[in-house]
């Protein structure tokens, strides 16, 4: 009997169509696109993970290549962003638009001061001599004990979730377009949101793993 009460619960719930658990098919996409994608950046930090559990002895002290505080200054710029779109969809969902656009706006400004730090940290590393393919080519560097392992790994993880926060930033821009012209609703903001915020979620692991242990 509670097995098929459960199974008539489930049932009721899915509903089937175009809203299934009360999710229209938007939202259902986006989670599935979101759920695929931490699979890829899972691969990606267990392949770090295993470099650099096979090279222990070469692999350098992140706060002698790294300015710590300054990496601490673009989480907080993004986790800052964060709360910005979190607000940005609750004043959706009250229909409040004006102000859904000024916290969209905030959180667009966040993220261009985090691609534009983390456009300086590449710029300062290559100038250093630190290379996505071949050795290293600055003796400095060398000094530090950076290898090539090192910053390709770097290069490829920072690289692969910049690429994220450009493509939200795209996103936050047409959303924010589109709602000054009264043209997206409460879920398109939503949508949004669950990206943006996906992408702060990986920033997170990205700083844990690869900078601080």
């Amino acid at each position: 009997m509670e097995s098929g009460a459960h199974t008539a619960t489930m049932e009721a719930g899915w509903g089937g169509g175009a809203a299934p658990f009360g999710a229209s098919w938007q939202k259902t996409m986006m989670w599935i696109f979101i759920v695929t994608d931490a699979l890829l950046f899972s691969g990606l930090l267990c392949g770090y993970a295993f470099l650099r559990q096979a090279n222990p002895a070469v692999w350098p002290d992140r706060t002698e290549v790294f300015s710590i505080p300054f990496i601490a200054l673009m989480t907080f710029i993004l986790i800052t962003s964060s709360a910005t779109m979190g607000s940005a969809v609750t004043a959706a969902r009250l229909r409040d638009m004006k102000k859904a656009l000024m916290y969209v706006s905030m959180t667009i400004v966040g993220g261009a001061a985090f691609l534009s730090c983390q456009a300086y940290e590449w710029t300062h590393l290559i100038r250093e001599g630190a290379r996505l393919t071949g050795p290293i080519a600055g003796s400095e560097l060398i000094e530090k004990g950076v290898t090539p392992q090192f910053t390709q790994a770097f290069f490829l993880l920072t690289g692969f979730h910049g690429s994220h926060v450009l493509s939200g930033l795209v996103i936050l821009i047409i959303t924010a377009i589109r709602t000054s012209m009264g043209k997206t609703p409460p879920q398109g903001v939503e949508m949004a949101g669950l990206y943006w915020h996906f992408v702060d979620l990986v920033w997170v692991f990205i700083f844990t793993l690869f900078y601080l242990l």
